[in-house]
Formats: C-alpha cells, sequence, structure tokens
C-alpha cells in the first residue's frame, strides 16, 4: 500500500518522539541507581524502536465513504503533500480544496500512476465524495489533452436559451446532454432534396436525426463541435438507386444508393402501391419518401 508523503512524516514523527521518551527513562534509571547497568543488560531491558514498527503500528485508514460520489472537471492549480490537499479550479467557478490521501487512486491518461507522482495539471477530472464536512477525492484522473469523440442519434430536446442539447445514442439505450455554443456548425447532409433546405438550429427538433462531434471542455462537459443533421420530421426525400431487397408482407424495401453506397430503409403500405407487387430485387427505382420522426414512409414508388 503507497503512503502519502504527510503520513509517512507523522510515522517519523512518533518514531522520534518513542526514541526520545525511551532514552530520557535510561537516563532517569542510571540517575537513580549507584550501581551502573551494562550497555548489554541495558539493550535487553530497552528494545530499541525500529522506524519500520512504528510504521506498521499505525492504525489502518477506514474504508472510503461509501456514498453518492461527484465528478468535478477542472484544472489542479496546487499539490499540498504535507497536509494531503489538492486545489482544484473547476470551470467558472471559485477554486476548492480536496482532501487525499493513500486511498485515493491517481491516474494519467487512464494508466495508474503513484500517488507521489501527482502534480499540478491543466485538465482533470476528479471523482469526489463528502466525507464529513469535507471533500474527498476517490480518484483523480489527469488529461494530457481534451478527449474528443463522435456518435449518432435521435434528438430528444433542444433548448436554445440555454443550449443544452439532449440526443438518445443508436448504439445504446441511453442519452448524452450536450452544450452546444452559438458557433457551433450545424448542417444537413444526405440526400439533396433534404440538403437544398438551409439548416440551423432550428432543425435540433425532436426526433431529428443527427451526428455529433464532441469535446470535452475543462469543466468535464460534453461540447458538440459540429452537427450534421440527416433528417427532421416532416422533411421530404427522393431516394434513387437500386433495388436491394423488398418484402410486401412486411411491407419494406432497401435502396442503396449509387453515388455513396448508402442504403436507405424505407416502409409502405402494399395496397396503396400496387406497383409493388410487380418490382423485384435488383431494379432501379425511386421512392419520395418523408421521415415521420422514426422512420421513412414511401409516398410514391417509380421504375426508373
Amino acid at each position: 500500500m503507497q503512503m502519502s508523503i504527510g503520513t509517512v512524516m507523522r510515522a517519523v514523527v512518533l518514531g522520534s518522539m518513542a526514541v526520545t521518551q525511551l532514552s530520557a527513562v535510561g537516563i532517569k534509571a542510571q540517575q537513580g541507581s549507584s550501581q551502573e547497568v551494562p550497555a548489554q543488560e541495558f539493550s535487553s531491558q530497552m528494545p530499541i524502536l525500529k522506524p519500520e514498527a512504528a510504521t506498521e503500528d499505525l492504525p489502518a485508514l477506514p474504508a472510503v465513504p461509501e456514498k453518492k460520489s461527484t465528478i468535478l472537471g477542472g484544472s489542479i492549480g496546487k499539490v499540498d503533500p504535507v497536509r494531503d490537499v489538492i486545489t482544484l479550479k473547476p470551470f467558472g467557478q471559485r477554486p476548492m480544496k480536496i482532501q487525499f490521501d493513500e486511498r485515493t487512486e491517481v491516474y494519467r491518461d487512464g494508466k495508474r500512476i503513484p500517488l507521489l507522482d501527482l502534480h499540478a495539471a491543466d485538465h482533470a477530472s476528479v471523482q469526489t465524495v463528502l466525507d464529513g464536512t469535507d471533500v474527498f477525492a476517490v480518484s483523480i484522473h489527469i488529461l494530457a489533452q481534451l478527449p474528443e469523440g463522435e456518435f449518432q442519434g435521435q434528438v430528444q430536446s433542444y433548448d436554445p436559451r440555454s443550449g443544452a442539447l439532449t440526443v438518445g445514442t443508436v448504439l445504446s439505450r441511453s442519452s448524452v446532454l450536450l452544450q452546444v455554443p452559438m458557433n457551433t456548425p450545424i448542417v444537413r447532409e444526405g440526400e439533396s432534396e433534404f440538403t437544398s433546405v438551409e439548416s440551423g438550429p432550428g432543425d435540433l427538433v425532436k426526433g431529428a436525426l443527427v451526428s455529433v462531434t464532441f469535446e470535452v471542455d475543462k469543466s468535464g462537459r460534453d461540447v458538440a463541435s459540429h452537427i450534421a443533421v440527416m433528417a427532421t420530421p416532416g422533411a421530404r426525400f427522393v431516394f434513387s438507386g437500386n433495388l436491394s431487397s423488398l418484402d410486401t408482407h412486411a411491407g419494406v424495401l432497401v435502396v442503396v444508393d449509387e453515388i455513396d453506397q448508402k442504403s436507405h430503409q424505407i416502409y409502405f403500405e402494399s395496397k396503396h402501391f400496387p406497383i409493388s407487387r410487380g418490382l423485384h430485387p435488383g431494379e432501379d427505382v425511386s421512392v419520395d419518401a418523408s421521415f415521420d420522426g422514426k422512420r421513412y414512409v414511401a409516398t410514391a414508388i417509380t421504375p426508373n
């Protein structure tokens, strides 16, 4: 188990005090008796206190409090190894002091490092819990550079006043909360009928399909740096290409665009499209469709 500098210093001080007290007892014993005590006999009566024993005798630290943790992002301005305190400067807030000790796990770019290697850092994420009235660091993650990423999903909500955007991800059933600065590029991508209309924050309506590029700022927030809008509820599309598959019973067809080779799954009602019974996979078709917030629905099917 690694020990902090503060803990080691406390052990040394305790060891020094114990040796001083034993020496004083030995001197008084010699002064109170007229007979000399042989050195060998004295050493057997008064065992020498080793520094290692003093360290081992210190009481073990209690387990980390099992409370709800809070993750704070910011920069570490100062590390005090004597008092076991770091000063964290959260984004947009005043600096705060956070306690740490050998129970605290420290990582740099995802790799575990010794506690003694903890130093000031520009970017850090600190998992904290309340230990009484003190804020205690369960783990400290130091980042050499801010991470970034990209994902696709469907808009659940957007507040243009605060810039808060919530997107449900496609691969998982979770949602991501992002900040959208006023200067974030928002563009339409995909089929020409859809991209012919200028895009903007007004496209971030509930149900819109988006692809978001984001980065993490110093406070640990996900901030959108680019948003591509692929579809909005009610928008009209024209898909042209090869009919890859056709299921008239389920009312589903797939068109593969010859230019970008992207597949588009489109739903239709067979009774409204008698022509669908004469179509076969491999044919070239054009499908007019609209996006209803969940899927593309055909409004016209035309063989090319």
